[in-house]
């Protein structure tokens, strides 16, 4: 397994994390089999989605904010961030990615983001590799 860090700049952001995922994938020495892409925190997540317009990233992160707003009344959780954990429950802790020939097999607009939702923080994710 691959453990990697990162930093986020704002409360809610996509950072695309694909290049690191492939690198792990290249390093693993596998030519088949799948990437599992863990995030160990309760308000951050992982997704896949297009990678080549930003547009999307914002509207996704748009969504969010609306459906799960930072800030409402009947949160009961002290720390100010219950929106946090909700956002990354609906996004989830990991994704499953196939590779063959040593490459992920994402769709030509697809990349991998590190999803966060309580920043700005120091952040980890996993990458394990498994052959097949």
């Amino acid at each position: 397994m691959k453990a990697m860090s990162l930093r986020t700049q704002r409360r809610n952001e996509f950072l695309d994390i694909t290049h690191e995922v492939s690198k792990a994938v290249s390093e693993s020495g596998q030519t088949e089999g799948v990437a599992v892409v863990y995030v160990p925190h309760t308000t951050a997540g992982v997704t896949i989605n297009e990678n080549a317009d930003p547009s999307v990233v914002h509207d996704i992160l748009l969504t969010l904010e609306e459906l799960v707003p930072h800030l409402r009344s009947g949160y009961r959780h002290s720390e100010g961030n219950s929106d946090s954990h909700v956002k990354a429950s609906v996004v989830g802790p990991s994704v499953t990615i196939p590779f063959e020939g040593g490459r992920l097999q994402l769709g030509t607009w697809q990349g991998v983001y590190f999803c966060e939702f309580d920043g700005p923080r120091y952040r980890h994710f996993m990458v394990q590799v498994v052959g097949g």
